[in-house]
């Protein structure tokens, strides 16, 4: 099993043995105290809870210590035994802030702060430095102290009938919050009418796609060589990350990948190749019915850099037509450099008997959800859709992809009624999910029974610090509130996680159709988040 983050948590084993044997009695005493409370969670929540839970993350370590919860993190991905993103908490201490953080917007780091969602509207930055975000699973007992009462359902509805009658929202909308602490139902209005999702979409691609190919799978380029034809293929995996830029940090590097073909190529005695692509671990049409868009490349096996043509990194940029002939080519240039003479031919698909020379291999899933949430990247959300049905047998093209999400979601016992997948990325206005959903799929990530979802919480951007929150939530609520936004013509959603006054988790879901505007349903999904955070509900 591949495990990442493995050297940091080489360096951190010791303390976590410390932390072991000091929290371990604290555990035993939480997973007793929240037991009676989460006998609930079977009816509040739905069905998708089939039995009673201990809501809490470390609840699967109480017996056996945290040594066994550092496994489970590190496998699920970069965050501590709370649910925290380390990376937040090094960059706050890197920043040397005591009461805030800009979490990447500053000297050396990407430029987080001008996103787009699906609509391509583009969001600037600038927001204040807030407090330092708060654990993902804060709440849910790991302090060892008992589960504090759940907020008030009725005042919870008298905080936000009002916002929710703000005209900006347009003329239907859905809205749900359910406490992941206790597993009450906090609030529904609409909650099980099927609305557009668009970005929020990508929540349920996510929760597919871990529960289909685990966090620690990784999507893989190969160089292959048909014996005895000095014919060389370039496999593409399905990885829209693979990059062909020098500075490759984590990701999968074309160059690399060149390099060590040529230095097995070499070994062979071969000098000279005839390069093809094979594209067909995917099938189907590779544009969306969108059409030419710069928030989607065509979707391919086979593409560097998303196929991007000005150097971004993510939101809408202009998309090379032919992805998978651009990486080939790329390819051969770099095979060139190293002494290969080399040919391009154009598209093949490998034989059985092609020898495998290197190989370029993704971060792991974990690290794609993560950024595919932050971002709202689409080419990713797409490619996961097909890498679900690849991994369950089924056809690896738009329709095929939306039947596994569909499937895989089933399998897990979500709640299902109304919702229509067409893609991954929620960028088809066909797309319907019910706020019910929505929530039922963010609870799931919660659940200390399922670590391999964990990726889903700490992919959420951040209020007021990344991703397509960055520019959000200046004031009241950054830090508090994690989410994925959607937006298309006349459609804003949102749906995450806060932190309530009280100390519980809540998972919320908020659609709205016909909106009048992007700015002013932003601002009043915003104002009812907010208002879950900083109100007086318990």
């Amino acid at each position: 099993m591949v495990v990442p983050e493995l050297r940091a948590w080489r360096a951190a084993r010791p303390r976590l043995a410390r932390l072991a044997r000091a929290a371990r009695l604290r555990l035993v005493r939480a997973a007793r105290a929240v037991k009676p409370r989460a006998a609930r969670l079977t009816g509040a929540a739905g069905s998708w809870l089939a039995e009673p839970k201990t809501w809490q993350y470390t609840a699967g370590a109480a017996m056996a210590g945290l040594a066994l919860a550092a496994g489970v993190v590190t496998a699920a991905g970069p965050w501590d035994s709370t649910g925290q993103r380390t990376a937040e908490r090094d960059r706050a201490a890197a920043l040397g802030r005591t009461g805030g953080a800009d979490h990447g917007r500053g000297t050396g780091t990407p430029d987080l702060s001008r996103t787009s969602d699906a609509s391509g509207s583009v969001s600037d930055g600038g927001a204040k430095p807030a407090p330092s975000a708060v654990p993902v699973l804060v709440g849910l007992g790991g302090s060892g102290d008992p589960v504090r009462p759940a907020s008030d359902a009725s005042a919870v509805a008298a905080a936000l009938d009002p916002l929710l009658g703000d005209s900006a929202l347009g003329t239907h909308h859905a809205a749900a919050v359910v406490d992941i602490t206790s597993g009450e139902r906090l609030y529904g209005q609409g909650a099980g009418d099927p609305l557009v999702p668009a970005s929020t979409t990508k929540i349920a691609t996510a929760v597919a796609a871990l529960s289909a190919l685990g966090p620690d799978h990784r999507l893989t380029t190969r160089a292959a060589l048909e014996p005895g034809t000095g014919k060389l293929v370039l496999i593409g995996g399905g990885d829209p990350t693979l990059t062909a830029r020098k500075d490759a940090g984590d990701l999968a590097s074309l160059r690399t990948l060149a390099a060590d073909t040529a230095t097995a190529l070499t070994r062979r005695g071969v000098t000279e190749v005839t390069l093809s692509h094979d594209t067909t671990l995917y099938a189907g049409p590779l544009l969306h019915p969108i059409g030419v868009n710069d928030n989607l490349a065509p979707v391919s096996a086979l593409m560097t850099d998303e196929a991007r043509t000005d150097g971004s990194t993510s939101g809408p940029a202009p998309r090379v037509a032919e992805p998978a002939a651009d990486a080939a080519r790329a390819f051969a240039d770099l095979l060139t450099g190293h002494g290969i003479r080399t040919t391009v031919a154009g598209p093949a698909k490998a034989s059985g008997r092609a020898e495998t020379l290197a190989t370029a291999s993704s971060p792991p899933l974990s690290s794609l959800v993560e950024r595919m949430l932050t971002n709202s990247d689409n080419d990713l959300a797409e490619a996961l859709a097909r890498q679900t049905a690849a991994a369950t047998g089924g056809r690896p093209d738009f329709d095929g992809g939306a039947a596994a999400i569909a499937a895989q979601l089933k399998k897990l016992g979500l709640p299902l009624t109304g919702a229509d997948f067409h893609d991954g990325s929620g960028l088809n206005r066909a797309d319907r999910l019910t706020a019910d959903l929505l929530t039922a799929l963010l609870a799931k990530a919660a659940d200390p029974a399922d670590p391999g979802l964990r990726p889903v919480l700490t992919g959420l951007p951040v209020a007021g610090f990344t991703g397509t929150l960055t520019g959000r939530y200046a004031d009241g609520a950054a830090g508090l509130v994690r989410a994925k936004t959607g937006t298309l013509t006349g459609v804003n959603t949102l749906a995450g996680t806060v932190v309530a006054r009280n100390g519980h988790l809540l998972a919320f879901a908020f659609l709205t159709e016909n909106t009048t505007g992007p700015e002013a349903a932003q601002s009043a999904l915003d104002h009812a988040v907010t208002t879950l955070a900083t109100c007086a509900c318990d």
